[in-house]
């Protein structure tokens, strides 16, 4: 019998990191008051974050009022900045699970519904992950951004369908020992198709079991 493939799946927001870190780009890329103004049937500001979080639709219309006819050399070179500022933002509980899974030889990949533009360099690039499955920005036939996501938000069910095509296209995928890591109820169904499912609570170290 053959060994089957280990993977380790992360959720980013609030499971590497402590906190949701799409808005703060948003505010950094196009400053306060044009995210603000954008914002503007989305939520009140003071809970702008947990909204884009939480809904789809909230999440889709700020990135079409905010992201539509941008440069994407000028979102990506922004991207790559801001993932420098979020290395120092990760859990260092979390970042040392990461680093047992790559020693133990498990695949790593993040399935976050956080932008590719900057988690692609954070954690392909700087950590090493195999593959980055987050939500990338479509481009539109004049070399824009459309102002839509390219693919449905990778939220809920999708985390399911985007990791089960990752797994499909990148390997055998019928004999497959997967370790997820989420916080929230965005995370069930990634959660749910694991064999060692963790989900993370509160802001204190996480307590985490020995892999097996």
């Amino acid at each position: 019998m053959s060994t089957p493939r280990r993977v380790a799946a992360f959720d980013f927001d609030g499971t590497l990191t402590r906190r949701d870190t799409l808005v703060p780009f948003l505010a950094r890329l196009y400053g306060r008051r044009r995210l603000l103004a954008a914002a503007a049937g989305v939520g009140p500001p003071w809970r702008l974050e947990a909204e884009v979080h939480r809904r789809d639709h909230a999440k889709a219309q700020l990135l079409r009022r905010l992201t539509k006819g941008d440069d994407p050399g000028r979102v990506d070179a922004a991207g790559r900045r801001y993932a420098e500022h979020l290395e120092g933002l990760l859990v260092p509980a979390m970042r040392e699970r990461v680093e047992a899974h790559r020693q133990a030889g498990h695949e790593l990949v993040a399935v976050s519904a956080s932008l590719a533009a900057y988690l692609g360099p954070l954690l392909g690039e700087r950590l090493g992950f195999d593959a980055v499955i987050a939500v990338e920005l479509a481009v539109g036939p004049d070399g824009r951004h459309s102002g839509e996501m390219a693919r449905p938000n990778v939220r809920g069910p999708q985390k399911e369908v985007r990791l089960r095509e990752w797994l499909a296209a990148t390997g055998p995928h019928d004999a497959v020992e997967i370790w997820a890591y989420g916080n929230s109820s965005g995370d069930a169904e990634l959660l749910a198709m694991a064999d060692h499912a963790t989900l993370l609570a509160g802001r204190g170290t996480p307590a985490l079991a020995p892999l097996g």
